[in-house]
């Protein structure tokens, strides 16, 4: 199994480089950072510091959407990065909640999803290209590697992740849950005529690792309000009590009032009283380092590659570090 760090593009930016260059010497194999250019700093920017910075991590926004940037910006970027560094990027893509909304914009429909997953794919790897109707395609490319991994809860985006993403990224770490999403995304590769065990499966929760449960789920509580706002959409879509979306993840936002982006994926957020202990300990991994290391173990036997840290808390160079001395090993 593979680990990633998740953080914040909070400034200043030396402290999200330096976290990495922990992350990585603590044996970490990805570094990823949210991407809403409106609440943190611009992440492509810094990813070229991280990059420099480091010598192996495969670094890449968690996630990113297909109308923040146009679709030839976003491939170019990855290129550039990729021409620099060696193929040392990978693409996070979803539809779009805080960077869109904040904008006050939609998140994008998963039909455009799927264009721009194939879009950005072929051009930041030298193939042309339809973008907006006109064939693109980057002549300076050359041996170019972006795998493109979707980012998905509901059914039919589940779908388009099996149908047409490199990798599947999960932001939970329950086991029913990621057992039953896990074979949605696997069933629809299949179906698509492509190898389901060729999709590679990061399941990126916060993970707090200490005795003091109440202080850890107090620290991680922000999490269920996240997650929260695509299970709200999926309501919205399915309706509360749907046979296309498992009870197990929706029926907890039922009180579920509203949300402010201005405190979105911190601790202490105000939002998130509505989020039970329950939906904490199954969406997080809490406790001591024997307890993140069960969860791992049975994540990894449902197929999970790689499990990313969402580090937003009060003890992130903690966790690296207890990760790096007993998770990591025991996993790899």
């Amino acid at each position: 199994m593979d680990f990633g760090l998740v953080l914040q593009t909070d400034p200043p930016a030396s402290t999200v480089v330096g976290l990495m260059r922990r992350a990585e010497r603590n044996g970490f194999r990805y570094g990823w950072t949210f991407d809403s250019a409106v609440l943190w700093q611009e992440p492509f920017v810094i990813h070229s510091r991280i990059l420099e910075h480091t010598s192996r991590l495969t670094v890449g926004p968690m996630v990113t959407n297909p109308s923040t940037r146009t679709w030839e910006v976003t491939a170019s970027t990855f290129a550039t990065l990729n021409d620099m560094y060696g193929n040392r990027t990978v693409c996070g893509i979803g539809r779009g909640d805080s960077a869109m909304r904040v904008a006050g914009r939609p998140p994008n429909t998963l039909a455009r999803l799927g264009e721009a997953v194939d879009a950005i794919r072929d051009l930041a790897e030298g193939r042309e290209a339809s973008v907006g109707g006109e064939p693109i395609r980057l002549p300076w490319v050359k041996g170019g590697r972006l795998p493109v991994w979707i980012a998905a809860y509901g059914p039919k985006a589940l779908a388009l992740a099996g149908q047409r993403g490199d990798g599947f990224i999960l932001q939970l770490a329950d086991p029913y849950l990621t057992e039953w999403m896990i074979k949605a995304v696997r069933t629809a590769a299949a179906e698509a005529g492509r190898d389901p065990d060729a999709v590679k499966i990061c399941v990126a929760a916060p993970a707090y690792v200490g005795d003091d449960l109440a202080h850890a789920r107090e620290q991680c509580r922000w999490f269920g309000g996240m997650v929260g706002n695509h299970v709200a959409d999926l309501v919205a879509r399915y309706g509360a009590h749907s046979d296309m979306v498992p009870d197990a993840l929706t029926a907890y936002v039922e009180q579920r009032q509203g949300y402010d982006y201005a405190h979105h994926g911190r601790s202490g957020n105000p939002d998130t009283a509505f989020v039970p202990d329950e939906i904490v300990d199954r969406f997080c991994l809490l406790g001591p380092a024997e307890a993140h290391i069960e969860r791992l173990r049975a994540l990894r036997d449902l197929g999970v590659d790689q499990f990313a840290v969402y580090a937003m808390h009060d003890a992130r160079e903690e966790v690296i570090d207890a990760y790096g001395a007993a998770v990591i090993p025991a996993l790899s």
